[in-house]
């Protein structure tokens, strides 16, 4: 049985339109799927919510949340989140944004120019005191007490170079110089340093010819040869210690060892968090500007894996020697 020419052509486009349905579908998921990779790859959590409070589109940061947050600043698990709303016709759009680095930021800023305040203020009369601490030493050289009050005016002059030189930024001047000369200041702030226990000091610094900031990483060893004293210190488990600083050569880098046999670090991860410290005699900024300190040498400090302390890496190919 012959089929109309019109069937046919019916037929026709019906097959079509079935064709482009099909077509038109699968572009639709395609999007869908695009859509739902990018609400994905978002950095902020994401929810869409219709007229009913029903949540229709959610990504794996929200996850996080046990509850849809409401707008404003939040504190979430030592995070602070930005809660931001809009609507779109009948759909409201909610997205957490993790601020706290941002925050922290702000904290660190603020905690630095308090602390370069402060470190101004006391300059002053610690200077005062520590001349006056010297002439008395020269009367009365073998007084013990005399002595001890050097060792802590020495501990806070070193606190307040510290404190200013985090809030001014740093600018290493480059000059060569035999590390070696760093042993000779070393041995020399180990006596100004009160510490009970018994302590050997081990220090290995050849005379090989580097070119850094001398004082500035003196600072630095100054600064992790003191927090190993105070590790001892603070290491009930034995009356004697052992600190240690070994050069190391490497075909790209000068790498300086300090290890001792101290207490352990409590948590890495706050290592070196400025003003953030686990020890009784710590103020938190000395890793935090030592780190500072070799990466504007353009080096690093590790975690040493083979001991207990710490591996600076200094380039030999430095900066220009001013």
């Amino acid at each position: 049985m012959d089929i109309p020419s019109s069937q046919m052509e019916l037929l026709k486009n019906l097959e079509t339109l079935i064709q482009k349905t099909y077509e038109v579908e699968k572009e639709f998921i395609e999007f869908k799927n695009i859509l739902n990779g990018v609400i994905e790859f978002l950095p902020q959590a994401l929810w869409v919510i219709d007229k009913n409070g029903e949540i229709i589109v959610r990504n794996s940061k929200a996850d996080e949340f046990k509850a849809i947050p409401n707008a404003g600043e939040i504190e979430i698990n030592d995070k602070v989140y930005l809660i931001q709303k809009s609507s779109i016709e009948d759909k409201t759009i909610i997205s957490a944004t993790d601020i706290t680095e941002q925050k922290r930021n702000e904290r660190l800023i603020a905690m630095g120019q308090m602390a370069a305040h402060l470190a101004h203020e006391i300059r002053n009369p610690i200077g005062s005191i520590s001349i006056l601490i010297s002439l008395l030493k020269k009367q009365c050289p073998e007084n013990e007490l005399l002595q001890e009050m050097k060792s802590s005016i020495f501990r806070i002059e070193r606190i307040i170079k510290s404190t200013l030189l985090y809030s001014k930024g740093l600018q290493p001047k480059i000059k060569p110089f035999l590390l070696s000369e760093l042993k000779n200041e070393l041995q020399n702030a180990v006596k100004y340093y009160s510490f009970s226990k018994e302590i050997k000091f081990i220090f290995f610094l050849p005379d090989i010819e580097i070119k850094a900031d001398f004082d500035l990483l003196l600072l630095v060893l100054q600064n992790m040869l003191f927090n190993a004293i105070d590790a001892i210190e603070e290491e009930e488990e034995t009356n004697e210690g052992v600190v240690e600083i070994i050069y190391e050569n490497e075909e790209n880098f000068h790498i300086i060892n300090i290890y001792d046999n101290g207490k352990d670090f409590e948590n890495e991860d706050i290592l070196f968090e400025p003003f953030k410290s686990t020890k009784t005699k710590g103020n938190g900024l000395g890793l935090a500007l030592s780190l500072e300190i070799i990466k504007a040498h353009g080096g690093k400090i590790e975690i040493s894996e083979k001991k207990k302390g710490f591996k600076i890496y200094l380039p030999k190919k430095s900066a220009q020697i001013s």
